[in-house]
Formats: structure tokens, C-alpha cells, sequence
């Protein structure tokens, strides 16, 4: 497999070890608390399971459907922005229906990238971002994940040095895995970096719906303009969670949107019909499940910094996202966030997503997901105030085991 030359562009994938740890220690009969994966525990909501019921076996639904979506899907969605965001997009031209956000990222990279081209990536970043592109043969310079001066400072140095020019930038706001979120003033100045040079934005706007205060967060499309230069990437997975449904959406520039399209069209026939027709009445129905789901996932959140804290683990409160995004303890730090994460697994019953995962300046950090209901986040406090109560010994013994390896 090491001959193949996408397969050689992909560094190993650290996640990868975390769970053989998880299930080796579940079928030792570990229970263990799984705040790793963003895989949302909750249900779909019913009104659309049932829709989905209602239209799958009518014999037109089970053929081959678009590639693109149906229309009444990219009606929909064109509707939602215009809703949320007060962006008015041609649902002909300007909405292409894709299988996750992931499938759109990946094969935008390869609609639009050929081999040597430059990549503008944040680092951390959800690994999609940056490994779509590898695998397409582009090269990644990292900017900042943080909306800030430094971000543009960053930005500019990568096209300043970089030959060629990058042709494009990605970015995830609030942000997988650090929940950081963007203002309008931000994408405004993006949109102004973009134009000045001649480059693309790929913005990633998968947890736009799972915010906690009073502030949504904005689409970089709200930028007067922004059409000219940007893709926006969304999903219904956390939204509705529907993860397993595998429905997104890429909208924005005709150009590229043109040209994820004809990719798309040599590699699939679009999600099954009656899925989209669900995801339809999703976008087009009632907001209540989305505001229960952002209930359920603050209260979830409050508690983790609650226990966590008291657990002797203090956690920065996210603002947006299903994700707190939490500095490793000093005392671990040494070890780094992959063999710290596995001793959570072990020493904790806890699973957590290593931030090295995200890219090499993540290693200090570990991304906690809020999928698990409020008893088991105490439980993993509980777990966790046990580790750490005996973490001298441990740290002892691994640090024993390294100087034999």
C-alpha cells in the first residue's frame, strides 16, 4: 500500500490508534465514556424520519437520482440561506447538494487542484482541510486557526513565499476542532485578502446551527461580493443530526461550484432520493428541534466545565460547536496529546480526540465532543479525578517505559 502515491501523501492517522486502544479496552469489558468522535448521539428528529418512511419504495425514488441534488432539495437550501443569512443564491447554479461536507471538501480538491498547486489551510484544522488537497496533489502552507491580525500577517507571508501563488484558502468558522468563531468584520477582510490576490475561499460552515448565546454565527457569503471568490460548505449532520445520512451542501461561486459539479458527475448519482426529500423537509420545516438541540448540547457543556473543573481539569467553555478544545495538563504535557489521550483510555475509561490529529500545533490540546448525555460527562469526571489523583505513578512508569524502549 506505501507504493501508491496518494496513499504516501497521508501521514499516519493518529485517530486511527486511539480507537484499536478503545476497542481492545471494550471488549476487555472497559466501559468506556466516548468523547472522541463528533457523532452526534442524538436523534433525528421525527418529522423527518418520517418523510424519509413516507417516500422510500415509491418506484420513482429508488432510481438513480442527481448528482447535484434534486431541485427541490437545492431549492430548499437556497431558501434557508436567504432565512438565515439574507444571501439570495440561484439554486440552478449557485447550490450544489453533496454527500457531507467532507465528500463536497474532498472533491473540490480535486475540481480544482493540480499537482504542485498551493493551499492556504489553518493548522489545527479538521483534517479534510488539508489532506483533500495533499491527496489532489496540492502542497498546504499553514496560517493561524485564530481570527485575528495574525492570521492576515501569516496569510500574507504564504503568498508572498510561495511559488506559485496559492490558489485558494480554507477556512472553518466555528472552527473544528478549537470552536473558535469568526465575526462578519473578519470575513470582510478575508473577502478584501481574496480579491487583492486573486485567490479562492473555501469556507467550511458545517456548525453554523450549534451556537450558545445570541450571536448565530455569520456565512462569509453575508460579505457583499464574497460570491466572486468563495465556496461555502454546510452540512445537515449536527444541525438535524443526521450524520449517517451523508447530505451537505456547497454553495457560492458558479465557476467552482461548475466544477464540482462535472466531478461529481463521473463519481456519483447523489445521496438516495428519499433522503433528500427528508433533507428537504428538514430545511424547509420548523426550527424547534434545532433550538432543543442546542439546548441539550449548552447543558451538556455547562456540565463538562463544571465536573471537569472540579475534577481538576479546567475547561475553556466553547462558545459554538459541538467541541471544547482543552490545553493538556501541564504536568502531561511532555508526553504530548496522543500519549496523554491514550492514557485517558486506560488509566480513565475516557476516549478523546488527540490534538495532534488536527495538525502538529494541536499537540497541546485534546478535543472533547458533546455527545455523551449528562450523566456519563460526570462519569468521566469521575474517571478522570481518579487518574489524575495517581497520575505521579503513572507519569513515573511511562516515563520508566521510554528510557527501556
Amino acid at each position: 500500500m506505501s507504493d501508491f502515491y496518494r496513499v504516501r501523501r497521508l501521514p499516519p492517522y493518529v485517530f486511527e490508534q486511539v480507537n484499536r486502544l478503545k476497542a481492545k479496552a471494550r471488549a476487555a469489558g472497559a466501559d468506556i465514556i466516548d468523547l472522541g468522535m463528533g457523532n452526534p448521539d442524538l436523534p433525528t428528529p421525527r418529522h423527518i424520519v418520517e418523510k424519509l418512511v413516507e417516500t422510500a419504495g415509491k418506484p420513482r425514488t429508488d432510481r438513480y437520482s442527481a448528482s447535484k441534488g434534486i431541485a427541490g432539495l437545492r431549492r430548499a437550501q437556497a431558501a434557508y440561506y436567504e432565512r438565515r443569512f439574507g444571501v439570495k443564491l440561484d439554486p440552478e447554479t449557485q447550490v450544489v447538494a453533496t454527500l457531507g461536507s467532507k465528500e463536497g471538501f474532498a472533491n473540490m480538491a480535486q475540481a480544482i487542484t493540480a499537482p504542485g498547486d498551493v493551499i492556504l489551510a489553518p493548522n489545527p484544522s479538521y483534517p479534510i482541510h488539508a489532506f483533500g488537497f495533499l491527496m489532489a496533489g496540492g502542497v498546504i502552507r499553514s496560517v493561524p486557526i485564530e481570527p485575528n491580525e495574525e492570521f492576515f500577517r501569516a496569510a500574507e507571508r504564504a503568498v508572498q513565499h510561495s511559488i506559485p501563488k496559492p490558489i485558494a484558502i480554507v477556512v472553518c468558522y466555528p472552527s473544528n476542532p478549537t470552536a473558535t468563531v469568526a465575526s462578519l468584520d473578519f470575513y470582510r477582510d478575508l473577502v478584501t485578502f481574496a480579491k487583492r490576490h486573486d485567490i479562492y475561499i473555501l469556507s467550511d460552515l458545517a456548525y453554523a446551527e450549534v451556537y450558545f448565546d445570541d450571536n448565530p454565527p455569520p456565512s462569509v457569503l453575508q460579505v457583499p461580493g464574497a460570491v466572486d471568490v468563495c465556496v461555502e460548505f454546510t452540512s445537515m449532520s449536527k444541525t438535524f443530526s443526521m450524520a449517517g445520512w451523508r447530505i451537505g451542501f456547497a454553495v457560492g461561486n458558479e465557476r467552482l461550484l461548475a466544477a464540482l459539479a462535472r466531478v461529481k458527475s463521473y463519481l456519483d448519482y447523489g445521496a438516495f432520493t428519499p433522503i433528500q426529500v427528508a433533507a428537504a423537509t428538514a430545511l424547509n420545516g420548523p426550527d424547534d428541534c434545532i433550538k432543543e438541540m442546542r439546548a441539550i448540547y449548552r447543558k451538556r457543556r455547562d456540565v463538562m466545565v463544571e465536573s471537569f473543573s472540579q475534577a481538576g481539569w479546567k475547561i475553556p467553555a466553547p462558545a459554538a460547536s459541538m467541541f471544547a478544545w482543552v490545553p493538556v495538563p501541564e504536568r502531561f504535557r511532555p508526553l504530548g496529546s496522543l500519549e496523554f489521550s491514550k492514557l485517558l483510555i486506560e488509566k480513565a475509561d475516557v476516549a478523546v480526540a488527540p490534538g495532534v490529529g488536527f495538525g502538529e500545533h494541536g499537540d497541546d490540546y485534546v478535543r472533547l465532543a458533546l455527545v455523551e448525555n449528562e450523566q456519563r460527562i460526570r462519569q468521566a469526571a469521575r474517571g478522570i479525578r481518579r487518574f489524575f489523583d495517581g497520575a505521579e505513578d503513572t507519569l513515573h512508569n511511562v516515563i520508566e517505559a521510554r528510557a527501556r524502549a
